[in-house]
């Protein structure tokens, strides 16, 4: 295998196609980086050159990625956040006056509740520091943090393997979520439960989820009348409908009220976890890891008190 010389390599190259590739669209691309529009295109030139492909095709609203750009981006992710750790870790970290990016791995559901919270106290505590969130699927969550793309993720995994940091966050069961007025509220039994149309969450084709799984168990089985792509578009779905969910208890109780969603305890126990904050032992020694861990772990208390009280 000939070896790449990377001495004539901009790096640069790979911020810039990062960055193209998130926003679609070279003029807003430029805006981030504080480059002109026409030192972008010449920059894409360039790595079309060393790529030898297109990378980007003009498209009405701004650009669109090639097979080849889409397949180059978790490695550039993974490249680019190596980089930045190893820079940020060359002084100590001060959240005041820190520039640093941090990248949180969530399902939407939690991120939903724990990102709000946490940017609050970031807004306060540390006004130059970004975060950027990933909707990761749970099998990829390990190789994302071993592979630093993400920094931090939240996530309900168990067991922890032994390299990972995990701190508790708040522990999460599901509830039966459906519009206000809805039938289910009024006297919630488990025929009515089977009886009502369903919505379901699933990310991918699957067309049943660990509910059904229960539900067969019992001798019982339900309708899904529609499958959406992540819990906010269920709880906007559900606003416009007599379908009701099966959605985390803490996702319902954040947002539930500005889409008119009420909680129903559920006949009978549906799941519950623990959502923690996991990132590998050996980031925990870079002070900015230490602090966002830390700070997660506060903004969690508030969101967390309700399930100590109900486990009494």
């Amino acid at each position: 295998m000939n070896e790449i010389d990377l001495a004539g390599v901009d790096l640069n190259l790979l911020v810039l196609f990062q960055t193209v590739l998130e926003e679609r669209h070279v003029g807003r691309a430029a805006h981030r980086l504080h480059l002109s529009p026409s030192a972008i295109s010449h920059g894409l030139k360039r790595l079309r050159l060393l790529l030898n492909d297109p990378l980007f095709l003009k498209h009405p609203k701004g650009v669109a990625p090639t097979e080849r750009a889409e397949s180059l981006r978790e490695p550039v992710d993974r490249i680019l956040a190596q980089i930045r750790q190893v820079v940020a870790t060359s002084e100590p970290f001060d959240a005041a006056r820190s520039q640093r990016t941090f990248t949180i791995g969530a399902p939407d559901a939690i991120a939903a509740v724990v990102v709000p919270a946490a940017l609050a106290e970031v807004r306060g505590e540390a006004p130059g520091v970004r975060l950027r969130v990933r909707d990761l699927e749970p099998t990829h969550t390990l190789d994302a943090l071993d592979g630093r793309s993400i920094d931090v993720a939240l996530h309900p995994l168990e067991p922890v393997p032994a390299r990972f940091e995990a701190l508790d966050l708040y522990e999460e069961d599901f509830v039966i979520a459906a519009r206000s007025g809805h039938a289910i509220g009024r006297k919630p039994s488990l025929d009515r439960y089977c009886a009502a149309e369903h919505l379901l969450v699933s990310r991918g084709r699957a067309d049943r989820g660990f509910v059904d799984d229960l539900l067969e168990a019992e001798g019982r089985s339900r309708r899904i009348v529609l499958v959406v792509p992540s819990f906010m578009w269920a709880l906007a779905a559900l606003r416009d409908s007599d379908l009701i969910g099966t959605l985390p208890r803490t996702l319902v109780r954040s947002h539930g009220t500005r889409f008119g969603i009420r909680v129903v305890e559920p006949p009978m126990p549906i799941g519950r976890s623990v959502i923690r904050a996991v990132t590998p032992k050996a980031a925990m020694t870079d002070a900015g890891i230490a602090w966002l861990m830390h700070l997660l772990r506060t903004v969690a208390r508030d969101f967390a008190a309700p399930h100590r009280r109900r486990s009494r």
